[in-house]
Parts: structure tokens; sequence; C-alpha cells
């Protein structure tokens, strides 16, 4: 996606902004590889994401490639995605997990994010994730939402707090947002050995980040009002569904996180692997 430039709404207030918060005037927003391609590819789950992709594609900064999977849609989503100039991927089998973990598979580009293609999240914000991962200052980068008024149900959000507490106790990682926008090396997410195929997916990540050593970071995104009807946070079924997939997968990693002893995090059993390596590879 060579012609796509970095930001298409008024971002006049930026100067004024204080430190730490978010916004999309990054500096070193392109990222371009010396034969000239992309460096960073961006997964868009997409069901019935028409109104919301040429807003969502165009704000994709030069030298990220847009990969587009279409879980299903009836909309013609994916003809449209096509053409405007992204990569689509036909993922069948619905589920957010299936669509995003079929966009990693079709990835080739040494850094993979991934971004909700609704509309309620910038892709611009991303350049200072990959930025603390190639300076190997982290390993995962995940964006904590601050929400624009209207843009998150009271429901959704508590439910946020809620898992982000328990996160913090069972891992000691800082966590606020189990937010979606996220950015890793391609090689080191495959070798997470991700499984889950529904909601239960970005937790998964996060739980097998944390088991393998990866240092995981934060960074401040605006979290606006999405285009179009949610297929998940926007109704409490969707949200309790969310919620019975993210207990999966704690459940499942509470047969390697040992119970805190003294009211601390747990600890890792067995003990954590390493975190990848500066190629990206994953650890033995």
């Amino acid at each position: 996606m060579e012609k796509k430039q970095s930001g298409s709404h008024d971002d006049s207030s930026a100067a004024t902004r204080p430190p730490g918060t978010p916004g999309h005037d990054f500096e070193g927003a392109c990222a371009f590889n010396s034969d000239g391609t992309a460096l960073v590819d961006v997964v868009f789950p997409c069901l019935n994401e028409r109104s919301a992709l040429p807003h969502v594609l165009r704000t994709l900064p030069a030298g990220y490639r847009a990969i587009v999977v279409d879980n299903g849609s009836s909309d013609g989503s994916g003809a449209l995605a096509a053409s405007l100039g992204a990569a689509v991927v036909e993922e069948p089998r619905r589920g957010f997990g299936a669509a995003a973990h079929a966009g990693l598979l079709a990835a080739t580009a040494e850094y993979v994010g991934f971004c909700d293609c609704d509309g309620s999240l910038d892709p611009a914000e991303l350049a200072p994730m990959l930025e603390l991962v190639r300076a190997g200052r982290a390993d995962l980068v995940l964006g904590a939402r601050h929400p624009v008024r209207g843009s998150w149900p009271v429901h959704a959000r508590l439910a946020n707090i809620v898992l982000s507490r328990r996160l913090r106790r069972l891992t000691g990682i800082p966590i606020t947002d189990l937010g979606p926008l996220r950015l890793a090396r391609r090689s080191a997410l495959l070798g997470l050995d991700l499984t889950d195929r529904r909601s239960g997916y970005p937790l998964e990540m996060f739980l097998k980040a944390h088991r393998n050593g990866w240092r995981v970071a934060e960074v401040p995104v605006t979290y606006a009002p999405r285009l179009g009807k949610s297929k998940v946070t926007g109704t409490v079924r969707g949200t309790l569904m969310a919620m019975k997939d993210m207990s999966a997968q704690l459940n499942a990693a509470s047969r390697w996180l040992a119970p805190p002893e003294t009211g601390g995090p747990a600890t890792l059993r067995p003990p954590s692997l390493k975190p990848p390596s500066e190629g990206g590879e994953a650890a033995p």
C-alpha cells in the first residue's frame, strides 16, 4: 500500500497534547525495508466493515501493508478492501482469533501489527510501538485505549478493568488494557503457537508472551466511536461471550502459573523461556 499516508484527521491540537497522551503525529512513521518492501504487515480482522474500510486504510502510514482478513462478510468488504489496495485473505471460519491468525499466517513482514477494522483505532498509532520493539525495549506492545466520549460501552469498560486487574496480579505486568491494537515480531508471534480462534486470542497472546519471558509494554492510544455496529463489546451478549473465552484462557494458564504465596504476582511453573532474539526467532 505505497500510496497510503499517515493521518487523515485534523491534528492541529497535537502540539498542545501533554506528553504520554495518544495522538498520531509520529516521527519516523514510514517503515520500509531497504528494498522498498513493507517493514510492517497490519492485520485487520474484518466482518461487514464496508463503511469503515476507506477511512481505516487511508490512515495507514507509508510502509505498513494492510492485510484485511474477510471473515465471511456479506456487504462486499473484501472486494472493497482489495480495490483500495489491501491484501485480502478469506477466512470463512467465524471468530476474531480465526481471522487474526489467518492474517498472521499470511504476513511476510518482519513485524506484524493488529488493528480493529471498525474505525475505532488509528493504525498510525502503531508507529511508536514499532520503535519500542525495534529498539529492543519491548517484545510485545499493546495500545492502552483512552476513550473518546461515547466510544466504550460501560459494561465492556468495566469488564476490561476487572480483567486488567486480574492480569496484573497474575503476571506482575502493570497492564491497564488488553486492547486489540498491538505489535510484535512475526516469527516470535508464530512461535507462541496460538490456538484460540475466538475472543480469547488477544489474551492467549499476552499470557503466552508472559510465559515465554517477553517484555510487554503499553502505549496510550485514542479509542474513538466505531463506524457501524459492534459484534462483540457493543452488546452485552458479545461481551459475555468474550469473557467466557477469556476465562478459558485464564483457566488454561493456571496450569503453568503458580498461585501467589504472599499476595504478589504469580510465579511461572515451569521457569519462563527466553524472550525473542534480536533476529525475531522464537526461543527454543
